[in-house]
């Protein structure tokens, strides 16, 4: 078995709950959260819990390297306010510590927000966005350094998700994510999640063998194959290059089947976390089996 599909279940009650979900819907991997998503702070994890979880990993089979967490949405890694940018870096750092003691290798996270506000009727609305654009991701690639330095002699990775480019958010090019990682002084510690949804909606097609040959073509010619590291695999509401997140169900999208066939037979998605955050988690089992039939 090369490829390793689940979803990004839920940890409510304590994260040694979320291997247990995962085992319940036949998942090969898994995503969590492993404090609440929607606050700043939490309380440090107890040995009791880091105990539970890790006994529980193991008896679902799944290994450490196919979990991919989740940092918080509240995390803003590019903030334009110093004191949130501040804050965010903090919340960070503490989201690599929580996978380190837990056992994990990675961190998945959205890479930031310029939040700046440019009328699009501006003359200079362009050149204003992209120096916008390029500034933040400067900034995000400083917080990554930080965090790195401020976790030295720890093994987890950064692993930059790709956006939709909803609002203010970067990552939907996938120069924006070769911008940071030739700024990542570290790069052992870097890598990249690709979300089929917000890679659709951001523009790049992968309906058809010729559109997601040039699309994962791009990427290893702009990113590199080798920063790949887990993917997302989600249909799409809203159509090409609408650069809106919203996800669907498999099949049911404007993505249709044909792109996670061709997923489930690229090479390039071998042994690393594929996680469904689709819509209806009641279908989750059945969307993991049928990904696997996909398998030629």
């Amino acid at each position: 078995m090369k490829k390793f599909v689940g979803a990004h279940v839920s940890a409510s009650g304590g994260v040694e709950n979320a291997p247990l979900n995962a085992m319940e819907i036949g998942a090969k991997a898994f995503a969590l959260f492993t404090k609440n998503q929607r606050q700043w702070k939490a309380k440090a994890l107890e040995a009791k819990t880091i105990d539970a979880f890790q006994k529980n990993l193991e008896a679902s089979g799944i290994l450490p390297k196919h979990v991919l967490p989740h940092d918080s949405y509240l995390i803003n890694l590019g903030h334009p306010e110093a004191d949130k940018l501040e804050k965010s870096r903090e919340a960070f750092i503490d989201e690599l510590e929580r996978c380190r003691i837990l056992g994990l290798d990675k961190l998945n996270f959205h890479s930031g927000s310029h939040l700046v506000k440019i009328p699009k009727k501006d003359p200079h609305y362009e050149e204003k966005l992209l120096e916008a654009e390029l500034g933040c991701l400067d900034v995000i690639a400083e917080s990554m350094n930080r965090a790195i330095e401020a976790t030295k002699d720890s093994g987890v990775k950064l692993v930059i998700e790709n956006t939709a480019g909803q609002g203010s958010n970067l990552g939907y090019r996938f120069e924006h994510l070769a911008h940071i990682i030739d700024k990542i002084e570290d790069k052992s510690r870097v890598g990249v999640c690709l979300d089929t949804c917000h890679t659709f909606t951001a523009g790049y097609d992968l309906r058809t063998r010729e559109a997601y040959d040039q699309t994962m073509g791009e990427f290893d010619r702009i990113v590199g194959a080798d920063y790949l590291m887990g993917m997302h695999l989600n249909d799409s509401k809203p159509p090409l290059g609408s650069r809106v997140d919203r996800h669907h169900s498999l099949g049911q999208g404007e993505i249709g089947w044909d792109a996670f066939r061709f997923i489930m037979n690229d090479s390039r998605m071998d042994d690393i976390p594929l996680i469904l955050e689709t819509i209806d988690e009641s279908i989750w089992a059945e969307e993991i089996a049928a990904l696997y039939r996909l398998v030629e």
